[in-house]
């Protein structure tokens, strides 16, 4: 699956595109508890159909009422709602406590949406095809006249609104680099596809390579570390070694060390993982300071066994690092398994002493 906003973006396109009428709204504000960020996106075609979301679907209906010709999932019909010409509209949901009951919103959480009608095709599609070459591009809108603006940048940035114009931030596919094509791969890349990551599997051994099976996926039989020069990582970007192997994993890690990836990790026990790094320490002229971005083990502590398991731990480290999450010391791997192993000898301890007596 693509990222969330390019799918949106290019369904909206598509539709103005083809001479429907459509809406972009964007959640501006929240208060309290709210069941989708600010900067979230949808698009609504005249039609009703919806791609992309502001809530957990109770708002969606309310906007499909107000604003086109189609049944509502209760089953109302609105004959002479239609998407407005003109500029954009605030709208608020959950003021009351009524109101945040109906619209399916946590306990006092209120959201403000801006809605955009009929949004301009031509810098749609300017947009999206900037996006899909990798760009990161500002979008701004003039609130009175709805008229748009688009500027590439290299500065990620949160939502901004005043009473002139809205700016928001769109940035290409989040990408996922994976070295070996073993089973934990596919686990780990299906979940990344599910949650809107590019992904690239990276492995020269015919005998793993040969057996891949996740569609969607580019896999290259290449070098790793040639691999990663070209894969060129960035922020938003992350780069996972899964071989086991050091003559694989190793120089690629090294090669994305030297980027800005905002994940960069290797599977394996505390023990490999220590070993690994005292390979680049002697061997090629790394410091404690230099591989401080390098994860391992990897992934949250979940007492996983499997490698579907591993992968669902995994991939949690890895959007919880996404979001900005300072994930409490018990849930890294090796310093939970450091307190099953104490809390297992204190055990046996008691078991001993019990025995003696």
């Amino acid at each position: 699956m693509e990222n969330l906003d390019v799918m949106v973006l290019r369904s909206l396109r598509d539709w103005r595109l083809a001479g429907q009428r459509a809406l972009l709204a964007t959640v501006i504000r929240t208060w309290g508890s709210s069941p989708r960020p600010v900067g979230s996106i949808m698009a609504l075609c005249e039609t009703g159909a919806v791609v992309g979301s502001v809530s957990g679907g109770c708002i969606e209906d309310d906007l499909i009422h107000q604003f086109t010709q189609a049944y509502t999932s209760a089953g109302a019909h609105s004959s002479n709602a239609k998407i407005p010409s003109g500029p954009p509209q605030h709208i608020k949901y959950g003021i009351s406590a009524d109101e945040a009951h109906r619209f399916g919103l946590p306990c006092g959480g209120t959201l403000e949406l801006l809605l955009e009608f009929d949004p301009d095709p031509q810098l749609l599609e300017e947009l999206v095809m900037s996006l899909s070459k990798g760009m990161l591009m500002q979008r701004t809108t003039n609130i009175q006249s709805g008229a748009v603006t688009l500027t590439p940048t290299h500065t990620p940035s949160e939502l901004l609104i005043d009473d002139q114009q809205l700016v928001n931030i769109f940035g290409p596919e989040y990408r996922m680099l994976l070295i070996g094509a073993g089973q934990l791969t596919e686990y780990l890349a299906t979940m990344a596809l599910f949650n809107g990551f590019a992904v690239t599997v990276c492995d020269p051994r015919e005998e793993y390579t040969g057996a891949w099976s996740v569609p969607h996926v580019t896999l290259t039989k290449e070098m790793p570390d040639d691999v990663v020069l070209s894969f060129n990582p960035d922020r938003r970007s992350c780069v996972i070694a899964l071989t086991h192997d050091p003559k694989l994993d190793d120089l690629a890690l090294l090669e994305a060390l030297k980027s800005e990836s905002f994940y960069i990790g290797a599977i394996g026990s505390r023990r490999n993982n220590e070993s690994r790094r005292q390979r680049m320490i002697e061997h090629f002229e790394q410091t404690e300071a230099s591989l401080a971005p390098l994860r391992g083990p990897i992934g949250i502590y979940i007492g996983s066994k499997t490698p579907a398991e591993i992968a669902v731990s995994i991939m949690a480290e890895v959007l919880a690092i996404k979001n900005g999450v300072h994930l409490p010391k018990d849930m890294d791997v090796a310093h939970a398994k450091d307190i099953q192993q104490i809390q297992h000898n204190n055990t046996d301890e008691l078991v001993f002493c019990v025995k003696k007596n």
